[in-house]
């Protein structure tokens, strides 16, 4: 078991338990990756990864002093040149390494990191002993290379042809943990675009067996539905009031429900010609109120039967991927992949997820000390903390002195309770207007205005 509690919890030895020397040498030998006794190690190379991404995506430079300084010493120890001091402080062998580490080995890793992670930090919905996992979409802004280009297009709209290139990414989290599994991604624009159900449908094979999804209007969709049920998964999807009407031609009354047999329209075959004719989906079809709008009632199709009033509860809760999304784009700084190559851009998404998933292991370890859930955290609080934190980890002479420095890492990310909002916010949502634009740089024309 790992993680039994909060003082067993040492984050980079977390990382080397949920990630051991064994499993790493497993995986190199299964996909061809010459495990050697380098400095640079698959280990290695991952941990200094993390810790990029932990400490505000740094620079190589930036990682390879951390290992200079002891932060990965653990991972190096039995090496020779280790041994002798002879490590360059230059970044060459470090950037070579991580363009040789094999994507496969990053994805394994972090699966194997959330599959560890999960199972100690699972709450679940009272009375249901099953993960209740969101899904929900976003866009990455990528480099400006030939070969990212060529992968995902820019796109284009009325005012000509984009610049950076754009990636959308599905990603499924654990609504009471936060834990984010492998997402799935393609192109945004472009001939070889791909759509969020789609990424979804793909995404579906890699959860637990017997996880509820849980899933906005979006996802909402005959195919989608069918695929969660086929992979014999419950759901609880919301529906817009066009698509519940074609379900149930009768009257939809508020508080009210109805079991139904969801078959696919001609649209829904047309997106869709894989779908077999005999293609249904079984469930209920409920019309709650709804929370934050009371003129817009919440039509939700669901699998499970629960009473609606559990239903509508945790349904609520899909909100909190919108906090998640927010945490993997700006708090880890995941809204610009900086790789130049495609192969590195998959790789720094997957670990810079994996990093993710270790703050709010920490999350959950402090949160579990003073009796809170770890959605009352903040997580840029508690990612601040870490960040603080990790160096005097590292350089802990003793094991007592590590774990007295743990526990105060761990109280002080205790400390970063948000506040409970007893009532509406007290002025609107708006935002800033766009401000005042240089000219738009155009191909052929130099920066006097005057064609080249």
């Amino acid at each position: 078991m790992y993680m039994n509690s909060p003082d067993s919890f040492q984050l980079l030895r977390l990382f080397q338990k949920v990630a051991p020397a064994w499993f790493f040498r497993d995986l190199c030998q299964k996909h061809g990756y010459n495990f050697r006794d380098a400095v640079y190690s698959a280990p290695v190379v991952v941990w200094l990864m993390i810790w990029q991404r932990l400490q505000g995506n740094q620079s190589l430079a930036a990682a390879v002093q951390h290992l200079l300084r002891g932060g990965a010493a653990d991972l190096v120890s039995g090496n020779k040149r280790w041994k002798e001091e002879t490590v360059s402080a230059a970044t060459g062998s470090y950037c070579q390494a991580r363009q040789r580490l094999p994507k496969l080995i990053a994805g394994e890793v972090m699966d194997r990191m959330v599959e560890q992670l999960r199972t100690e930090m699972q709450e679940g919905w009272a009375g249901l002993q099953r993960p209740v996992m969101v899904i929900d979409g976003t866009t990455l802004q990528l480099r400006h290379t030939p070969e990212l280009v060529k992968g995902f297009s820019p796109g284009h709209n009325q005012h000509g042809e984009n610049h950076w290139p754009m990636m959308r990414i599905v990603v499924f989290h654990d609504v009471f943990s936060g834990l984010a599994l492998r997402p799935s991604w393609g192109p945004l624009y472009g001939d070889e675009a791909v759509s969020e159900q789609g990424l979804a449908e793909e995404a579906l094979g890699r959860l637990p067996t017997d996880a509820v999804v849980l899933a906005d209007g979006n996802f909402g969709i005959f195919a989608f539905a069918y695929k969660t049920q086929q992979s014999r998964r419950a759901m609880i999807l919301r529906m817009t009031l066009s698509r519940a009407q074609k379900i149930w031609r009768g009257e939809l009354v508020e508080g009210t429900e109805h079991r139904v047999i969801w078959q696919p329209s001609r649209c829904d075959r047309k997106a869709h010609p894989e779908l077999p004719e005999s293609a249904t989906a079984e469930g209920r079809l409920m019309v709650c109120a709804n929370p934050s709008r009371p003129t817009e009632p919440l039509y939700l199709f669901t699998t499970l039967e629960l009473p609606a009033k559990e239903i509508l509860g945790m349904y609520k809760l899909r909100w909190n991927v919108e906090t998640d999304l927010r945490s993997l784009k700006r708090t880890v700084g995941l809204h610009q992949l900086s790789s130049k190559s495609m192969d590195m851009v998959e790789k720094e998404l997957l670990l810079a997820i994996a990093a993710y998933n270790l703050v709010r292991a920490v999350m959950c370890l402090a949160a579990k000390r003073v009796n809170l859930s770890p959605r009352q955290l903040s997580f840029s609080f508690v990612q601040t903390v870490v960040n603080a934190a990790l160096e005097g980890l590292d350089h802990a002479s003793t094991d007592a002195e590590y774990q007295r420095r743990l526990d105060r890492m761990l109280r002080y990310a205790a400390q970063g309770k948000l506040p409970n909002r007893s009532r509406r916010r007290s002025y609107p949502r708006k935002i800033w207007g766009n401000g005042g634009r240089f000219p738009t740089h155009q191909r052929g024309v130099d920066n006097g205005g005057h064609s080249k």
